[in-house]
């Protein structure tokens, strides 16, 4: 009785999900506007269906978990990078780490080609690609001591396309983290209230660590309503900032905002995981969550109808959002919000080395992706329920004549500029559009009217605190490559306890990406971001797919196989796209620096595609070996 009564129910979420996608993308009422909810319901019905079933399938089938066999937490506990998680703790943590600007930032960004495209990649790539993506990884990095993707591929490949591969994520966590600092800033320039809230999350965070594994130990309930409180009285009391005499410290320049943001990742990618980066992730992930089901009520509420056409004439190129096609560029535009290499960093470096049992891998590797996948949607939809003239006149530097030229009327902006008490217009780079979308939104849910300017400010904290948690995770991990490759110059930087080798390879990283960031600007940094990104997760995909063939499972490679298949195309089409842009523009520049800039961008993106190419050809001739019975597999390196 109870297994008719399941499969009733999932019948029914089935035919959910059907009804729902065929609204969305015109199959029924293709002359009516859609409806925000729909692409809700579409969104969680699809990504339960695809938990339920799919990631059973690569658990049970694909990966074979063993939830009674110890994991890199317990064998190779330190206190410092390895310590056994609290699966809820960790799902924080990672969900945090990987959800950083991605999913917010992407979608708006591509919602310039219309929201049926972004729907439609946001929902299938998680899904189908992301999820499969990360949970592999992470499987892989657990029966491996917590090893890199670097140090994962060079074991299953062999030293050629191991080093490719981790000199190819050297270069690639460098822009990832540059990309996501970039949206910070431009979000907290001369933005005092913003600024204050973000900077007094840190001390909550360390109070956290500390409650929770020394004053009170295991109390997770208690600390989460603690840092729950205390962070909504940081919002609350940031509104009293500026006007008042604690004003110039945090009304912040550019510069002054790389600079204080590269000394929170370089202190953050030094301290103990629990005491800063485990507590901060955990706060800020239940938060994230919790506001985009705040944003799915205020949606269900208000009924939004979505304004953007469904497909825009920027589908050919020549927007004044994103550069480019349609393909490639609106996927790697989306990067995190469906698939995202820069996970596999967090799959095969914090994540491991935390995690008690791999029972815990499918809900942390699988299910934060699906949640991130969710995430992107409610972005794309915050984007998308604006006035298309809003939207450009918010992400562009257009005039509105500019904007009215190109058939997109410039409507409430100035509205929208007074309700939230800043200039929104010629704010480029994502953040701040998506600050007021969801500002609209929340505003519309009853009581909730005249609260818009603390909706706005608490969106651009949510925004800010999570892309840091990324840049700190992601310092982190870019330090734990930097010190496997100098270990082969210098052995000393080899041990991971070693203060010294700690923070010379932290600061480097972190200068690399600040340099990039004090350089660059949102229409450069964020395509080389999203073709860096897409790249490691083609990568990231052929080391997968090593390992499942390696394990005596080729017959369920295509999991892997399939989506790595589409990125590399993806990627590297966008690759060679990317460096004619540059190259262009290097041409037509006004200075020497400025023409410096785009040269060396240029060169940075032919390096990653040719890392990636070669990484590619390795991982080809492996699987032929290993296919072919020309080589003999290690069942030690097998899953």
């Amino acid at each position: 009785m109870k297994s008719a009564v399941m499969k009733l129910v999932w019948l029914l979420i089935s035919l959910v999900a059907a009804v729902s996608i065929a609204i969305v993308t015109g199959l029924f009422n293709p002359a009516e506007k859609v409806n925000a909810l729909w692409l809700i319901t579409a969104a969680a019905c699809f990504y339960v269906i695809t938990y339920r079933f799919y990631a059973s399938f690569l658990a049970a089938k694909v990966l074979s978990l063993d939830p009674g066999l110890l994991t890199p937490a317990h064998n190779l506990k330190d206190g410092v990078d390895y310590h056994p998680t609290n699966r809820w703790v960790l799902f924080g943590h990672h969900f945090a780490a990987i959800a950083g600007a991605g999913p917010l930032i992407g979608p708006m960004l591509a919602a310039q080609f219309g929201y049926l495209p972004g729907f439609l990649w946001i929902l299938i790539g998680a899904a189908l690609g992301g999820a499969v993506h990360d949970m592999v990884i992470l499987a892989a990095s657990v029966r491996r001591q917590g090893r890199s993707l670097a140090q994962i591929a060079k074991d299953e490949t062999g030293p050629v396309g191991g080093l490719a591969a981790s000199f190819a994520i050297i270069f690639i966590i460098t822009v990832a983290l540059a990309g996501l600092g970039l949206a910070v800033v431009n979000a907290l320039t001369n933005s005092p209230w913003g600024t204050f809230t973000i900077a007094i999350t840190i001390p909550i965070a360390l109070f956290m660590g500390l409650y929770l594994y020394r004053i009170r130990p295991g109390r997770v309930g208690e600390v989460s309503a603690i840092g729950f409180v205390l962070l909504l009285a940081a919002v609350v009391v940031g509104r009293f900032i500026p006007g008042s005499f604690l004003e110039p410290l945090f009304n912040l320049t550019k510069n002054q905002l790389v600079a204080s943001i590269a000394l929170y990742g370089f202190i953050a990618s030094v301290l103990p995981v629990w005491l800063l980066l485990c507590p901060r992730d955990y706060l800020s992930t239940y938060m994230k969550i919790g506001t985009v089901m705040l944003l799915a009520v205020g949606v269900v509420f208000i009924a939004p109808v979505l304004q953007m056409p469904a497909v825009t004439r920027f589908v050919h190129g020549g927007g004044p959002v994103i550069p480019g096609r349609l393909f490639p560029f609106m996927f790697i535009t989306i990067a995190c919000g469906a698939i995202s290499g820069f996970h596999a960093l967090i799959s095969s470096g914090t994540t491991p080395k935390m995690i008690m049992s791999e029972r815990d891998i499918p809900a942390i590797g699988f299910g934060a992706m699906l949640a991130e996948g969710f995430v992107a949607m409610m972005a794309l939809i915050a984007a998308t329920v604006l006035i298309p003239g809003d939207y450009f006149a918010i992400n562009s530097t257009l005039s509105s004549d500019a904007l009215a030229a190109l058939g997109f009327p410039v409507g409430r902006v100035a509205e929208l500029s007074a309700l939230v008490g800043t200039n929104v217009a010629g704010r480029p780079g994502g953040a701040v559009s998506l600050a007021v979308g969801m500002a609209s939104i929340l505003s519309g849910i009853p009581g909730m009217k005249n609260l818009m300017a603390y909706w706005y400010n608490f969106a651009l904290m949510f925004e800010a605190l999570f892309i840091l948690t990324t840049v700190d995770t992601g310092t982190r991990v870019a330090r734990f490559l930097l010190q496997e490759l100098g270990s082969h110059v210098y052995a000393p930087l080899g041990r991971q306890r070693w203060m010294p080798g700690i923070i010379a390879t932290s600061l480097l990283v972190v200068a690399a990406w600040a340099y990039l960031i004090h350089s660059g600007s949102i229409s450069t940094i964020w395509p080389m971001f999203g073709v860096s990104n897409q790249l490691l997760s083609a990568i990231a995909f052929g080391v997968g797919t090593t390992v499942i063939i390696k394990s005596g499972k080729a017959k369920y490679a295509w999991t892997t196989f399939i989506p790595m298949v589409f990125m590399f195309t993806t990627t590297l089409t966008a690759s060679y796209e990317l460096i004619g842009i540059f190259r262009d523009k290097a041409a037509k520049a006004a200075n020497g620096a400025e023409a410096f800039n785009f040269t060396a961008d240029a060169f940075l993106v032919f390096l990653m595609a040719a890392l990636a190419v070669i990484s590619l050809a390795d991982m080809l001739h492996t699987w032929y070996g290993y296919l072919s019975s020309t080589r003999k597999t290690s069942t030690g390196q097998a899953l």
